[in-house]
C-alpha cells in the first residue's frame, strides 16, 4: 500500500484538494504531474513539492476541456516517465442559481469541466494503463454524488454522473487490472467553498453564519468541516489498493452528513 516510484496525474492540482492530494503523494515517493490550467502555477507547484519529497514532481499546463490539451499533456507525461499508474480527475468548478435562473452557458461549462473533464483524461490515461496491466482512476465527487441542495443543479448533476462513468470504467477495465472509484467529500474549506458562502446567503436569502452553520455543515455530526488531509488521505487508499478488490465503489467523507 504505497505509491514509491508510482506515475500519478493530478488534475487542478496547483491549489486546493488537489494540491493536497499531490503532497499526500509525493510523501510517499510518488512521481506527481500537476496538470492545471495556468502552466506557472504547475510549475511552482511542482517545484515545491519537489524540494519536499521523497517524490518529484513535473508540470503540465492542461485544460481539462481540450481534447487536444489533454492528449498531449498525457503524452508528455509518459515520453518522461515511460508509465501512468494513477490519474486523480479532481478539476473542477462551482456556480450556483435557483434553476429558473441557470444560464445555459454556465450549466455547459459546469458539466464540461467535471464530467468531459473526467472522460477525455480517463480516456487519454487507458490505453497506457491497459498496457501495464494495472492502473487506479480515481475522480472527485462529492457528497452531491448522493444528495442534492438548492442552487446546485449542474453541480449535483455533475457529481451523479461521475459515479456512473466510473463504474463503467470498472467493468471495462477490471480484466485489464484497471480500477475507477469515487471520493464523496462534504464540504471541504477551500477557496471554491468560501466563494460559495456569500453566493448562497444573497440568494437563499439568509446571512453567512447560517449558510455555513445550517446548510454547510447543519447535518454532519460534529459541526467540522472536512479537511483536505481527510480527503488525500482516502485518495492514497484508492491509489495505492493492490487489487480490483476496491473498484466501482464511492467513499463518503463528511462528518456523517451523508451516511451510506
Amino acid at each position: 500500500m504505497n505509491l514509491k516510484d508510482k506515475v500519478c496525474i493530478i488534475t487542478g492540482a496547483a491549489s486546493g484538494i488537489g494540491h493536497g492530494i499531490a503532497e499526500r503523494f509525493i510523501a510517499d515517493g510518488a512521481k506527481v504531474v500537476i496538470a492545471d490550467l495556468k502552466l506557472d502555477a504547475a510549475q511552482k507547484t511542482a517545484d515545491a513539492l519537489t524540494a519536499q519529497g521523497p517524490g518529484t514532481a513535473m508540470a503540465v499546463e492542461m485544460d481539462v476541456t481540450d481534447e487536444a490539451q489533454v492528449n498531449a499533456g498525457i503524452e508528455a507525461v509518459v515520453t518522461k516517465w515511460g508509465k501512468i499508474d494513477v490519474l486523480v480527475s479532481n478539476a473542477g468548478i462551482q456556480i450556483v442559481h435557483p434553476l429558473q435562473d441557470f444560464p445555459f452557458a454556465d450549466w455547459k461549462k459546469l458539466l464540461s469541466i467535471h464530467l468531459d473533464g473526467a472522460f477525455l483524461t480517463s480516456r487519454a490515461c487507458l490505453p497506457h494503463m491497459y498496457k501495464a496491466g494495472s492502473g487506479s482512476i480515481i475522480f472527485m465527487g462529492s457528497v452531491h454524488s448522493k444528495e442534492a441542495s438548492p442552487l446546485k443543479s449542474a453541480y449535483v448533476t455533475a457529481k451523479h454522473g461521475l459515479l456512473g462513468l466510473a463504474r463503467v470504467i470498472s467493468k471495462e477495465g477490471g480484466e485489464r487490472g484497471v480500477r475507477a472509484n469515487v471520493i464523496c467529500p462534504g464540504f471541504v474549506k477551500t477557496p471554491l467553498v468560501e466563494k460559495q458562502i456569500p453566493e448562497q446567503a444573497r440568494d437563499l436569502g439568509i446571512s453567512e453564519d447560517e449558510v455555513v452553520n445550517r446548510v454547510m455543515l447543519g447535518e454532519t455530526v460534529d459541526q467540522e468541516f472536512t479537511t483536505i488531509a481527510d480527503v488525500a488521505e482516502v485518495a492514497h487508499i484508492f491509489a495505492a489498493f493492490p487489487t480490483n478488490a476496491l473498484t466501482g465503489q464511492s467513499l463518503v467523507v463528511s462528518h456523517g452528513w451523508y451516511m451510506n
